[in-house]
């Protein structure tokens, strides 16, 4: 049982959009995995772990910075480990005394504290698609698939940088945004990858182009349909395309992996999460723009048909294993020996 220490002020519903992760479900959902793992203290000296209770992009935008560091240094002072998250597509560089949660970044910036968050996201075979999961057997040339916003229009790029321009300069007086991060038109790189791969006769692709972000849907009933269309591509193609959006990660990464499927993520200088214990290569199909091609169709050469299966298999189990949120945290709790 890991013992938390935490505000429990900020336990209400009005914090709970930016709570720590899994204090989520904990303190509100009372997950049974997680009471059977995690239990909130009333005494800090008896803690394992210190969570601040919400993102530290609150404390940043309400002024309460004094707050925050507070809450930290009496933590510390006890030689408690302390957890923090950092909300949003660009994540917050912060203390090197704590660890901090992100979704994205990059590594080459990134120190050692800083854990990568993956996607927590849902299984579509349980919400949106009515058949069973299965692998797909090798076929003859690898058929890749991608569903998303896509798009090389120049209006679209103009309006990207944009709103680029909007956030650099919002960012210099709110903080709580995030980390900078140099313009990249996450649309136009899609659609140039995609085109490329069009033409070639080496691999099958089935590509469905979005102008606007999740198809500009605003009915509950277009929703249901984009997503089944979304899903249903993933389902029906071995290998489907991750590239990073505004955010330097992927959550069509996770979605893949979740659907047991192989992902072929163009390299952006990301982390992945848990690297350091997991062996992402055995998982992914990682490469670049100039070398996309070459790089899938030399692994689905070599690969066996078993091994193909095998990958999708485990990529299933890895998402509705290691990657569901309480299993992530106490996995870290494991993999580092943190207490």
């Amino acid at each position: 049982m890991i013992k938390i220490y935490t505000d429990t002020s900020y336990l209400t519903q009005e914090f709970r959009k930016i709570i720590f992760p899994v204090l989520l479900d904990i303190h509100f959902t009372k997950s049974t995995l997680a009471l059977e793992n995690f239990q909130i203290i009333e005494k800090i000296e008896k803690a394992n772990v210190v969570i601040v209770p919400v993102a530290i992009n609150y404390y940043k935008k309400k002024k309460k910075k004094t707050e925050l560091n507070r809450f930290i240094d009496k933590a510390l002072a006890l030689n408690k480990k302390v957890w923090v998250y950092a909300a949003g597509d660009f994540g917050i560089t912060f203390r090197k005394d704590v660890t901090v949660f992100r979704l994205g970044g990059f590594k080459s910036k990134l120190s050692g504290n800083e854990e990568i968050l993956p996607s927590f996201v849902s299984d579509a075979y349980s919400t949106i698609l009515t058949n069973k999961w299965k692998p797909l057997p090798k076929s003859i040339k690898p058929e890749i698939g991608f569903v998303g916003h896509a798009n090389n229009s120049k209006i679209k790029l103009v309006k990207e940088f944009v709103l680029h321009f909007k956030f650099a300069l919002n960012r210099k007086i709110n903080t709580s945004l995030g980390d900078y991060q140099s313009f990249y038109p996450s649309s136009l790189k899609r659609f140039e990858i995609l085109e490329k791969l069009k033409k070639s006769d080496a691999i099958s692709t089935n590509f469905i182009f979005r102008k606007l972000y999740r198809a500009g849907v605003k009915t509950e009933e277009d929703k249901q349909k984009t997503s089944l269309e979304f899903f249903t591509n993933i389902e029906n193609n071995l290998y489907t395309v991750c590239i990073r959006g505004a955010g330097n990660f992927s959550v069509r990464l996770y979605e893949t992996l979740m659907m047991g499927r192989i992902p072929v993520v163009i390299a952006s200088d990301a982390k992945l999460p848990l690297e350091n214990y997991i062996n992402w290569e055995k998982h992914l199909v990682i490469t670049n723009s100039e070398n996309i091609l070459k790089d899938l169709v030399d692994f689905h050469e070599k690969t066996s048909n078993e091994v193909l299966i095998e990958i999708q298999k485990n990529n299933r189990e890895l998402m509705l294993g290691l990657f569901q949120r309480v299993n992530y945290f106490v996995a870290l709790y494991q993999f580092k020996n943190e207490f």
